[in-house]
């Protein structure tokens, strides 16, 4: 049963070629194969994880490829990845083969599309170091074509040319990582590694396989200031965004954890993981706020989640992190493919008139109503017996909650939205403790849980937690200081990305004026 997933990409990669290899008709049944083909590795991804529970994590192989270097590893990582990246991908390719139709190379699209899959399947599948860079060098590979569809588009042009000198970094540093671990511990197994470090028997210069991860990860997951790309991908079709933003950039995220036990034997590259990916999140959902074009403000969007998903692993929150990636893929797809629709129900929305602006004080009352929420919450779930990194993740749920409330807790607002609000604060304060110990209580075993923190953990606490502290006042009282001539000039510079795009622009190579 745990060599049966390797059939899904077999079988995508078949597809793929026929439907590039000879002429396809408009409405010709060889369309619906790649949707076919994900619907069953939903199926099989059901069955492994039904398997999974009566038999507990395996390792297989098929015959004809096991000689290669490919082998499953089913746990609950890859068994629910692989769910959600099936799901995920049946959907977009269904949405694929309606929206597209008539298109000139739909064929084509729907190919490069199915290898897209393929290769995301083959990564969070993987059980051994051989298939785990194919597959992260497949994705690249496949998705390139895709973003240049419309291949005469300059913009086009640019971000591939971009996306493909960021591809080159995190396959050079996931390809040296992946190497170093081969010749360090003898395998290119990847549960005969992850046993070895839990054992102890880790070699010199473990750091160094960690700090490529990292890069590797962080590359890939197209954090600030590597995001140039993913905020300029919007020529491509719509359901290459979705199934973008929905499976391959968290790619990195899924690294770190498939390898959360090495990274936990490394406190420093930890911290540098957090720190990274807690500006990321900050700069990246501030940017998203000033957009006013909606894919545009999904892509930083997701800049800003992927950063804050990094933070969760360089707290050393693995089963947080994974979780998160599963929701923003279910979202992410949602939110792509229905952009459209969304637009026009904006639109369509009539304006109730005056809104009603919180005060400080109001403010106050809202962080001090968030956190009487989150520790009355935190106490029925053993907050006292939760780790310090999960408390201070938790503390940055409560500004989130905190600017919610804001809003209901103005003299102007009605009381019935207040009622209301702070039902919806209750709420999501206890679906995150339910939701993180439910994560918790599927990981067990397979995801380390956090160390005692040291000195350098409780440092990154220390800064993080204010600066999420500090970028929610200042969004929930934003509406008192918005006329302020220097809010209005960050505006503009948050509009522009900080201009750290150009920066990365000049680092990546510069691109002539013809081409922009």
């Amino acid at each position: 049963m745990t060599g049966l997933p390797l059939l899904v990409p077999v079988a995508l990669i078949a597809i793929a070629f026929n439907l590039m290899l000879s002429p396809v008709a408009r409405d010709d049944m060889r369309l619906r194969l790649p949707e076919i083909a994900a619907l069953a590795a939903l199926g099989l991804a059901v069955l492994a994880g039904v398997d999974l529970v009566e038999h507990g994590p395996g390792h297989g192989t098929l015959p004809f490829l096991g000689a290669l270097g490919f082998a499953v590893m089913m746990d609950v990582v890859s068994v629910s990845l692989m769910m959600t990246v099936s799901f995920v991908g049946w959907v977009v390719l269904r949405f694929s083969r309606v929206a597209l139709d008539g298109e000139t190379r739909h064929a084509g699209f729907m190919a490069f599309m199915s290898l897209v899959l393929a290769g995301v399947i083959l990564l969070v599948t993987a059980g051994t170091l051989t298939q785990l860079v194919i597959g992260w060098i497949g994705i690249g590979v496949a998705l390139r074509p895709l973003l240049l569809f419309y291949h005469d588009r300059p913009r086009a042009q640019r971000a591939a040319k971009k996306k493909a000198f960021f591809s080159m970094i995190s396959v050079a540093a996931l390809t040296a990582a992946c190497l170093w671990m081969a010749s360090a511990f003898g395998t290119t197994e990847i549960a005969a590694i992850r046993a070895a470090i839990e054992i102890g028997d880790v070699p010199d210069h473990l750091w160094g396989i960690a700090l490529l991860l990292a890069v590797a990860a962080i590359v890939k997951s197209a954090l600030i200031p590597t995001h140039g790309w993913l905020t300029e991908v919007m020529e491509a079709p719509t359901p290459v965004s979705a199934l973008l933003h929905a499976g391959v950039v968290a790619s990195g995220g899924f690294l770190l954890i498939r390898f959360a036990d090495l990274m936990i034997a490394v406190p420093g590259v930890m911290a540098v993981l957090a720190l990274v990916g807690g500006f990321s999140a900050l700069i990246g959902a501030a940017v998203a706020l000033t957009q006013p074009s909606v894919k545009t403000a999904l892509a930083w969007s997701t800049c800003a989640q992927m950063g804050f998903m990094i933070l969760q692993c360089g707290l050393a929150l693995f089963p947080l992190a994974l979780l998160h990636i599963i929701a923003h893929a279910l979202y992410k797809a949602h939110a792509f493919l229905g952009s459209g629709s969304a637009v026009e129900a904006v639109n369509a929305i009539r304006r109730p008139g005056p809104v009603a602006v919180p005060d400080v004080r109001a403010v106050g009352r809202a962080f001090g109503l968030s956190l009487a929420i989150f520790v009355a919450v935190g106490l029925v779930f053993g907050i006292a017996s939760k780790a310090p990194q999960a408390v201070a993740l938790g503390a940055i749920l409560v500004f989130g909650v905190a600017y919610l409330m804001a809003q209901a807790l103005a003299d102007a607002a009605p009381r019935p939205l207040t009622r209301r609000t702070g039902a919806m604060a209750g709420a999501a304060t206890l679906a995150y403790f339910a939701f993180h110990a439910g994560a918790d209580w599927l990981t067990a075993g397979t995801l380390p849980p956090p160390p005692a923190p040291d000195g350098l953990a409780w440092a990154v606490m220390a800064l993080t937690v204010p600066s999420f502290a500090l970028a929610a006042f200042a969004q929930a009282t934003f509406p008192l200081w918005a006329d302020h001539p220097a809010a209005r000039g960050m505006r503009v510079h948050l509009m522009n990305g900080l201009y750290l795009n150009a920066l990365a622009d000049r680092f990546a190579g510069r691109w002539s004026s013809k081409e922009i």
